[in-house]
């Protein structure tokens, strides 16, 4: 909706790493790029420095971003490279098998964590938003949510505030989407969405990290 409104649907490239997100662009229709596991940053990177007119995201999970691409992930926002990525944290693998993630809360049960995480041997959740955010790089952080009708809207805003902050060339632009995972979690859509505002978002809040380049005192 917001490259419709912007009217920047030809000058649009999206990145889709395999795994997280290797059929993003059966659903978007602008111009994307498949990307090895973990290195949507470092796709991104070059192809907005070949095409700097070009708006460039990325369409990321939490093993693509925070596991695996965790080195293309931080480098990236520390040079402020003009792009925006969009990191969904389900807190699971959810296309591979329901594994643990980087971002799986304490006592989430996975099916490499039956007995739930625990801090001594898998450690805890990993926050790299609040990590990016830090980085001098980085100009726009917010985490999200689309479970109801106004986070939807809230996202909408914040897709639009990236969008415009790439055109301005203000740098480095990461939006998380907190999302539940049906499937993985066992549970229904409706029971996923009450676990997710009950367990997900006090460790994970919504809300802005960063704007303008200045860290928000109540993120």
């Amino acid at each position: 909706e917001v490259i419709d409104e912007l009217g920047v649907q030809g000058d649009t490239i999206g990145v889709a790493p395999v795994g997280c997100a290797v059929l993003a662009y059966h659903y978007l229709d602008v111009d994307m790029q498949e990307a090895p596991h973990g290195r949507a940053a470092a796709v991104a990177t070059g192809i907005k420095r070949m095409l700097p007119e070009k708006y460039v995201f990325s369409y990321q999970g939490a093993g693509d971003l925070a596991a695996i691409g965790t080195g293309e992930t931080i480098h990236a926002a520390n040079r402020g490279e003009n792009i925006l990525v969009i990191f969904v944290n389900n807190a699971i693998y959810g296309m591979t098998g329901g594994q643990m993630a980087p971002t799986t809360l304490l006592g989430m049960k996975t099916a490499t964590t039956p007995e739930g995480r625990m801090t001594e041997t898998q450690g805890f959740p990993f926050k790299i938003t609040e990590l990016i955010a830090m980085l001098p790089g980085t100009y726009y952080v917010t985490r999200q949510a689309v479970h109801t009708p106004n986070a939807v809207r809230q996202l909408k805003k914040a897709m639009t505030k990236a969008f415009q902050a790439q055109k301005d060339r203000r740098g480095y632009c990461l939006i998380e989407v907190v999302s539940n995972c049906p499937s993985g979690w066992k549970m229904t859509p409706l029971e996923a969405n009450v676990w997710m505002e009950k367990n997900m978002f006090p460790v994970y809040p919504l809300g802005d990290l960063k704007i303008d380049g200045s860290i928000c005192k109540n993120p």
